[in-house]
């Protein structure tokens, strides 16, 4: 009796970079190393990095994927030489759920910027002639997100991007070298930066309660709200929110009747296929407090705190892009965080700053934004902040091919 061998599906191998950019990592890709379905928009792609992340996962764990079962940790890249002019790269990036099977494609992620920057020199996206022997090489950068520009100030060393260095990031562990990062004109001028109107909305969501929110589409959309009016002190780490589920639930709720009002989604019961943006942040006038590594921060270190939320989850640090709305709204005199800024600073309640440093559970951020005020409506020339990045591995990942 001949014994008929089992066939089983094989993996295929697709060339990929993990990084880290900020507080947060990654897995990167070149567009031209994607299997040539993968290569556009589509179920096929999503399918493919949500098994590379290892989503769906009901464990809650991406066990088996390259995924770190966060937020911040559940993240693709994909780079191609960019078709805009003036830019070196395009730069699409795509926020994968954890326990449900899509990827959103609806916002950016700001603290993954950094390491764009890096992976497009040495991907040779980025035309040699641009980049010096030793020095800063500026990497423009096309967001296809949100249609921004970003740039990035790699340093370089003897021709080779210099990732370490002694900048010190609070949410990361290890020092490294700076890349600054400019958002260049993150909200267009012929763009609402308000979607309402107003720097400060009543925001009432049914069975919840109504709240004052300033609502603003700087960096990534973004709901802010005052942590006392929501119950809090505003210093609150991740696992007193993390851990408490009917919390979370309120938030959502929130971020659902907030995206409506924002013209994001058209009803509430959207939200749950956009959870990317928009985001909830609530802050607070500074004050004392011990970050989640245990050192201790401060009034006088700080302008303000701020607590975000991506993805259904406290921010063990702060998004990027979120930065970039704090930033952006501390600069407009009247918002909810150029009130708490100027609140911890002894100011006027009308003050506003063209940088902030604000406390978040791992530490301090500094953000810097130009805004002014046209004929009536607010525009930001740019907002800056400084993050890092590193290469933690590079090869291959591997996934069943049928996948996709």
């Amino acid at each position: 009796m001949s014994i008929v061998p089992q066939t089983h599906i094989p993996q295929v191998k697709i060339p990929a970079t993990y990084m880290r950019g900020g507080t947060s990592k990654g897995v990167f890709f070149n567009l031209t190393d994607l299997p040539e379905r993968c290569q556009v928009a589509g179920q096929a792609r999503d399918n493919m990095l949500l098994r590379v992340i290892g989503s769906p996962d009901p464990y809650g764990k991406q066990t088996d994927g390259m995924g770190g079962a966060t937020s911040s940790t559940s993240k693709t890249v994909i780079l191609a030489k960019s078709e805009q002019a003036d830019h070196d790269v395009d730069y699409l990036f795509g926020q994968v759920a954890i326990d449900k099977a899509f990827v959103d494609w609806s916002g950016n992620c700001g603290n993954l910027t950094a390491a764009v920057g890096s992976f497009a020199i040495n991907s040779g996206l980025v035309d040699a002639a641009r980049i010096p022997q030793n020095g800063i090489c500026t990497v423009r950068i096309w967001q296809k997100n949100i249609s921004k520009t970003i740039l990035a100030q790699v340093p370089i060393s003897n021709g080779e991007v210099q990732e370490t260095g002694d900048f010190e990031l609070d949410g990361v562990t290890f020092p490294a070298a700076e890349v600054p990062v400019e958002f260049i004109a993150p909200v267009d001028p012929s763009e609402a930066m308000f979607p309402t109107g107003n720097l400060v909305d009543e925001l009432e969501i049914p069975s919840v309660g109504t709240f004052k929110v300033t609502m603003i589409t700087a960096g990534i959309p973004t709901i802010f709200l005052n942590a006392d009016e929501i119950g809090y002190n505003g210093i609150e780490l991740q696992e007193t929110i993390n851990g408490d589920p009917a919390a979370l639930e309120r938030f959502e709720t929130i971020r659902a009747y907030g995206a409506v009002k924002m013209g994001l989604i058209k009803d509430i019961s959207e939200a749950a296929a956009r959870q990317h943006t928009p985001k909830v942040a609530f802050v607070s006038p500074a004050q004392d407090y011990v970050t989640s590594s245990g050192k201790s921060v401060t009034a006088d270190e700080i302008d303000l705190h701020v607590r975000a939320l991506s993805m259904g989850k406290l921010h063990h640090a702060m998004m990027g892009t979120a930065a970039v709305a704090i930033g952006t709204a501390a600069a407009i005199p009247g918002t909810l965080v150029a009130l708490a800024a100027s609140k911890g600073a002894g100011g006027t309640e009308l003050s506003a700053k063209e940088s902030v440093t604000f406390g978040h559970p791992s530490g301090t951020l500094k953000v810097g934004a130009e805004a002014s005020e046209v004929d009536g409506a607010w525009i930001v020339n740019k907002a800056v902040m400084s993050r890092s990045s590193r290469v933690l591995m590079e090869g291959w990942v591997r996934i069943p091919i049928d996948s996709f």
